[in-house]
């Protein structure tokens, strides 16, 4: 873990216009301006030519550059300029180099994202059966899944201040101990009367996920390259959504619908010790595994992101600035309403289904699997396709409307008597639908470069929360009293508004601007090793580059 020295000097705000900059290595005082044949009077300028580490810290590379800087990232590090003396063995950011740990940083992550996602949706999969368990309202048991994106709310900012703080590593800790946690506490509601003790565990697990929703961008920035980091997000979120298919898939299979309550105490205390076990499993992974960062910054973003870091970034001013990119605020409403629209349908399904196909329990977990499944296939191509393409604006807009036309489709066919064409529907609805939220991810990133990954998507979480609360009440209460058709159409036309809204974002892609202004000094991929001493020659950026 490396750590910036908060003694760091900042740099002098008219070095950053000069068109040669660059630090010696071997310089021990003050860096000097490299000047282009044509620049006649070369001018000095006083810049720490080093940042110092400590081992044992683990703050983070946040970000404290307002974002129209990304235009010109150039001007603000170079290359040579980032070298740092090799002896002590510091960090080196001059070498742009990937770690093979990355991958199982990024798998551990999603595996405790997988055990959470699944409690979250454990209970609305199976709603009727612990409704006659606990003998309360299907409006209770909903709660069970809307007390996730409650807490949400109001823990975004002060969790995602502990990301900017502590780094990585502490939150993962944290996120996989609280997940740990909770998946016990259930284990003591296992009586009809102890409803009170698995909201607890519930509301525990909720708090978990606070930690765990605004990391997959964060995880794929600091981890991987530029042409790995959409896919490294897609696999960050699969997980997430990998745990809500099984969350859809195994209730119904664990936890039968029977009458005598001792036995489904008994069924249900299988399915509770089962996540408890695998839960304590990936925190233990975590404390031996998951470092904070690599050694060698991943890409030329990440290591600009590195040299623009300081001790003294706002906040608050980091939030400001986010709410003043138009592109961004517009990318939060219409993110929200498509993952709103999607934790409503999780929260739901069961009743729908239920509603149109008596006793069809497992088949209505069946129905959330094939949504899930096809929306982690989404995901997955669609981080694919942008680390390719770049095409950020169009992806999304082309992801968003086919999500409009897949619910439509889904509406229209749900209460037709025939189970087989809802599961292709649902599937192909889920596809783009689910297959959306790592879309949504990336594009922020790419806005609002260089501001903090953790801060732009707990921002969307944030959305998807509100929305996904209203949602989940407003299409409830309308299917109780309306049935499930007017519930589904409000949905769709919420979507539809998501979709238009889309069309209005503007791709400034400033992370991939910032990616192609230098070319990157790339290693080939290897393990985090003793760099060696050997001194680098100063780098000079000519002035087409600034």
């Amino acid at each position: 873990m490396v750590n910036e020295d908060p003694n760091q000097q900042e740099h002098d705000g008219s070095s950053a216009q000069e068109p040669g900059l660059c630090a010696d290595p071997r310089a021990s005082g003050h860096a000097s301006v490299s000047a282009e044949p044509s620049v006649s009077a070369p001018t000095s300028v006083s810049i720490h030519p080093s940042v110092s580490t400590h081992p044992s810290s683990s703050a983070h590379p946040c970000i404290a550059a307002h974002p129209s800087s990304s235009a010109h990232p150039s001007t603000l590090a170079q290359a040579g300029g980032l070298a740092h003396p090799s002896s002590s063995g510091p960090e080196d950011l001059s070498v742009i180099k990937v770690s093979k740990r990355r991958w199982v940083v990024v798998l551990l992550f999603s595996g405790y994202s997988m055990c959470n996602a699944f409690q979250w949706i454990q209970y609305g999969s199976i709603n009727n059966i612990f409704m006659k368990f606990y003998g309360v309202s299907a409006f209770a048991i909903d709660w069970l899944s809307m007390c996730y994106m409650l807490t949400y709310i109001p823990l975004l900012l002060p969790v995602a201040w502990l990301l900017e703080k502590f780094g990585l590593r502490t939150i993962a800790l944290t996120g996989s101990a609280l997940n740990c946690l909770g998946a016990w506490v259930k284990l003591g509601s296992l009586k009809p009367h102890l409803f009170p003790v698995t909201v607890l565990g519930q509301v525990v697990c909720s708090v978990a996920q606070v930690f765990i929703l605004g990391m997959p961008s964060r995880i794929a920035s600091v981890w991987f390259g530029a042409n790995e980091v959409s896919t490294a997000c897609s696999i960050a979120v699969f997980g997430n959504q990998l745990g809500i298919a099984i969350g859809f898939l195994v209730p119904p299979v664990l936890v039968p619908n029977i009458e005598d309550r001792d036995k489904l105490a008994y069924h249900i205390s299988i399915m509770f010790y089962i996540i408890a076990g695998v839960a304590t499993l990936l925190f233990i992974l975590v404390i031996i595994v998951f470092k904070e960062k690599p050694k060698h910054p991943p890409s030329r973003a990440q290591s600009l992101s590195y040299a623009l870091a300081s001790p003294d970034a706002s906040y608050l001013s980091s939030i400001v600035r986010l709410f003043k990119n138009l592109n961004f605020v517009l990318l939060v409403i219409t993110y929200g309403l498509n993952a709103g629209a999607f934790y409503a349908l999780s929260t739901l399904l069961n009743r729908m289904v239920i509603l149109h196909y008596p006793g069809e329990e497992v088949n209505a977990g069946r129905i959330g699997l094939t949504i899930v499944i096809a929306g982690m296939l989404g995901a997955v191509i669609s981080g694919i396709w942008l680390d390719r393409s770049k095409t950020y604006k169009e992806t999304t807009l082309v992801v968003y409307i086919m999500t409009v036309v897949g619910m439509v489709v889904y509406t229209l066919t749900l209460n037709l008597g025939y189970l087989w064409v809802v599961f292709i529907t649902a599937g192909t609805m889920g596809f783009f639908m689910t297959g959306y939220l790592p879309l949504g991810f990336e594009f922020a990133v790419e806005l609002t470069y260089p501001e903090s990954e953790g801060i732009s998507s707990g921002l969307l979480n944030v959305s998807a929360q509100v929305f996904g609360i209203i949602f989940t009440i407003s299409q409830g209460q309308i299917i109780d009293n309306y049935g499930t058709m007017p519930g589904n159409i409000f949905l769709c036309v919420f979507l539809t508004l998501g979709a238009a809204l889309t069309a209005f974002i503007k791709a400034d892609l400033r992370r991939q601007k910032a990616n192609k202004e230098t070319p990157e000094n790339k290693l080939p991929e290897e393990e985090e090793e003793e760099e060696s001493n050997t001194s680098k020659a100063p780098t000079t950026v000519s002035e087409e580059q600034l």
